[in-house]
């Protein structure tokens, strides 16, 4: 006799069989749970005893991190695969067991960048390339670095911008470290005039060098000729400076100002190249009467320079010191958009 197309009683004894399925595998499943919690303990504990024996010995952080997980993912791994095998998935044991490097290996194509910049964190944390609060310039970026995570480093720029460079592109680039070495050597070009002793120019500046607080006697500052230009003799003016305790840009505008100022007292010429024709012996100016008699001759008038402030600093220049604690005190009232941790010590 056929049967009726409504017949469920198939379905009813696959459920029933499920059903028994799933009471006979509940202990299997309880004692897989439980080894997974053992797992995740002993996962922990791996991590624990890591970090006791390594972090006297390994100071850096993130190497620290990493060693900690070298050691936790065995542990971890061995765990999953007796959960695996305990719950009778032997074959998925086995691909995640043999998978394992195919996975990664999957997984570093796909995250490339990320990767590649958590590689260059630990190579710069082995390196040591600078220290929270250094004066840094790399990718055509200067500023002072506030943090370095696994993904980039963190820079406040002299205009107060935060700037985040990938750690690949840093340990790729050129980098210059102004920390490194606090005394950094600065340079400007004054030009004199053509009718200007160079000797006594060069004694000039000199004089205004070695008077200047902030300026350095040793290293000694260096005033040579750079260049002869169609109306000026340009002298390149060298010298030294400490970066730690003075700012680089107000420094320098101290110590150009007073050089043109001991310029001008002394009695050295700064024509202007663009504009500017000398006469040395000066241009004599005659006054005629309406039917072309001579009056007069009258000498050549000269320009008279207001004087310039014989201080240090200016107003406008500051008190000359390093702009380092003004960033710093910017920092600790703004939010840091990079929130993972430093890995750098200060």
């Amino acid at each position: 006799m056929e049967s009726s197309i409504w017949d469920l009683s198939p379905a009813w004894v696959e459920l029933r069989s499920l059903w028994r399925q799933t009471i006979q595998g509940l202990p299997l499943f309880l004692l897989a749970l439980v080894l997974l919690v053992l797992t995740w303990l002993a996962t922990l504990s791996a991590i624990r005893l890591a970090h006791r024996f390594l972090a006297p010995r390994m100071p850096n952080r993130l190497l620290l991190g990493v060693a900690e997980k070298v050691f936790a993912i065995p542990v971890f791994l061995l765990g999953l695969y007796i959960v695996l095998r305990v719950s009778g998935l032997t074959q998925l044991a086995l691909t995640l067991l043999g998978g394992t490097g195919v996975i990664g290996l999957v997984i570093g194509i796909a995250f490339r960048n990320i990767a590649e910049n958590f590689l260059a964190s630990l190579l710069m944390s082995t390196r040591n390339p600078f220290r929270s609060g250094d004066l840094i310039e790399v990718a055509e970026y200067v500023g002072y670095v506030q943090k370095v995570t696994s993904r980039g480093t963190l820079l406040m720029t002299f205009e107060g911008n935060y700037v985040q460079i990938p750690n690949a592109l840093i340990y790729k680039s050129t980098l210059v470290n102004y920390s490194a070495n606090p005394n950094i050597r600065l340079d400007f070009v004054v030009g004199i005039g053509y009718d200007s002793a160079i000797a006594d120019a060069q004694q000039v500046a000199l004089d205004v060098l070695r008077a200047h607080p902030s300026a350095l006697d040793t290293p000694e500052p260096m005033i040579l000729v750079e260049e002869l230009g169609a109306a000026t003799i340009n002298l390149r003016i060298y010298f030294w400076a400490d970066c730690q305790r003075h700012s680089m840009l107000r420094v320098k505008s101290s110590v150009m100002r007073l050089t043109i100022r001991a310029f001008e007292e002394a009695g050295i010429s700064l024509p202007d190249e663009a504009r500017e024709v000398i006469f040395p012996q000066g241009v004599p100016v005659q006054t005629l009467e309406a039917n072309g008699r001579q009056l007069s001759e009258a000498a050549p008038q000269q320009k008279t320079a207001k004087q310039d402030s014989a201080a240090v600093s200016t107003a406008g220049e500051g008190d000359l010191r390093s702009e380092a604690s003004d960033l710093q005190n910017q920092v600790k009232h703004e939010d840091v958009p990079e929130q993972g941790q430093n890995l750098l010590t200060q």
